[in-house]
């Protein structure tokens, strides 16, 4: 990884949960912006819904590794 990356990742991390979580949004958005294709009016409120709903504290945030290993583990 380059150090300027290194810097930007060691930077957000040390922002809070919802800051997080609006980077990592734009950072996504960036990526389907590629494709030279806008996200659609839908799925860019389904963002902002769900972005909403973490920052209210009204979803539970849970660690990804253990997600998907429950998941691999319910299929065998």
């Amino acid at each position: 990884m380059s150090t300027a990356a290194e810097k930007v990742v060691i930077e957000a991390l040390a922002l809070s949960p919802s800051l997080r979580a609006f980077v990592a949004e734009k950072l996504i958005e960036s990526l389907d912006a590629s494709d030279n294709q806008p996200l659609s009016t839908r799925w860019r409120e389904e963002l902002r819904k769900r972005c909403a709903e973490m920052d209210r504290g009204e979803v539970e945030m849970r660690d990804a590794d253990k997600v998907f290993a429950d998941a691999f583990a319910s299929l065998s």
